[in-house]
């Protein structure tokens, strides 16, 4: 669904970020707990990158959303438009942003890996069909088996692919993966050498429109899976719950505007479009393949939800498998996972990652 670096230089960039060996990182110190509080007049940057289910967030900010709450709560919250996808999770987890826009699996490979305790205050989307695999001659998902595979090694994509063969009988031992930037995507499937890409949109959409292509899965098959939404430092939040209240309240706001329908949510759609680089019906048409979580009360279901909590535990196996959790990582255990009721996935002593629903029920009961 983003941009994304190789693994190797991803879990480079976590160490850097932590300051520390990959052998101690997950059991750093948080390097943000001394940080913004938020205080009154104190900047609380929150990154975003190019993706239909974060452009509420820059909108936001041109529309006066972001003002109008900031003036609410007494806060200084400012969206910050982050070019590379990765590189606003690198500088979130250094203490550079106070907040970031990212998935479920991104938060737990980068800062939650990194040593840096944070927590999903808005739970966005999920992928709906904005993500996909596509062979080249090929009719159903079993004609990947001995394929190699075109993909951003340790994305997204890559564990979208896992599930995708999980689900049909089979695993990653049956393809070969060749890591491949999600900018290179398109082109690479146009050389005769390339069988098979997973990606997200909008190159999934270019790439399904060439020669020979044929769709076999999307990320509709495992909905909920692939979540996108905000994150922020844990310190950050408990000592000033007051910026996780605003920042809840510009994106149900601007949720309840893109559901009202009419002319002002055609407005909101056709900027938030100009934003990403397209135009309305463009932004639709990629809107439309993402569930967004718009309903506050929906949005804190899922959050207590054992969904949730069963798909984190997907995301967190495949990680550790993949070597995600650094070299030091001795078990899947080692990076602790908090979700709503005191549940734990993971080491209680060493949690890094938690879902707060708060906020979203606060919003669900006009309590913002």
């Amino acid at each position: 669904m983003k941009s994304w670096i190789s693994g190797g230089l991803r879990i480079a960039a976590v160490a850097a970020a932590c300051g520390l060996a990959l052998a101690g990182c997950g059991k750093s110190q948080d390097k943000a707990a001394t940080g913004p509080t938020g205080a009154a007049g104190e900047p609380v940057a929150i990154g975003w990158s190019v993706y239909a289910g974060y452009m509420p967030l820059p909108y936001a900010q041109q529309a006066g959303i972001v003002d109008r709450w900031n003036k609410k709560y007494g806060v200084n919250i400012k969206m910050v438009q982050i070019n590379d996808y990765v590189e606003s999770l690198n500088q979130y987890t250094a203490g550079k942003l106070q907040g970031v826009a990212t998935t479920t699996m991104d938060a737990l490979t980068i800062p939650a890996a990194g040593g840096h305790d944070t927590t999903f205050v808005v739970i966005g989307d999920y992928s709906n069909g904005n993500d996909g695999i596509v062979l080249k001659d090929g009719k159903t998902l079993a004609d990947i088996k001995g394929r190699a595979v075109n993909l951003p090694q340790y994305s997204v994509s890559h564990f979208m692919l896992a599930r995708a063969l999980e689900n049909a009988g089979m695993s990653l031992a049956d393809v070969k993966i060749v890591n491949t930037s999600d900018a290179d995507l398109v082109a690479a499937f146009g050389a005769p050498q390339t069988v098979a890409v997973a990606a997200w949109n909008p190159m999934l959409d270019d790439v399904a429109k060439m020669p020979g292509a044929t769709q076999v899965f999307s990320s509709k098959e495992i909905p909920g899976e692939l979540i996108d939404g905000i994150v922020m430092d844990t310190a950050l939040v408990k000592a000033n719950p007051n910026v996780a209240k605003a920042v809840a309240g510009i994106w149900y706001e601007t949720m309840a505007l893109i559901k009202a329908g009419g002319a002002p949510t055609d407005d909101a759609l056709g900027q938030m479009g100009k934003l990403s680089g397209t135009d309305l019906a463009g932004f639709r048409n990629q809107l439309d393949r993402a569930y967004l979580y718009a309903d506050p009360k929906a949005a804190a279901a899922f959050m207590e939800s054992a969904d949730l909590a069963s798909g984190t535990d997907r995301v967190r196996r495949f990680a550790f498998e993949q070597g995600m959790f650094g070299k030091g990582a001795k078990s899947v255990d080692e990076i602790g996972v908090e979700f709503p009721g005191g549940k734990v996935l993971g080491d209680p002593a060493n949690v890094k990652l938690r879902f707060d629903p708060t906020f979203a029920k606060l919003a669900a009961a006009g309590g913002l």
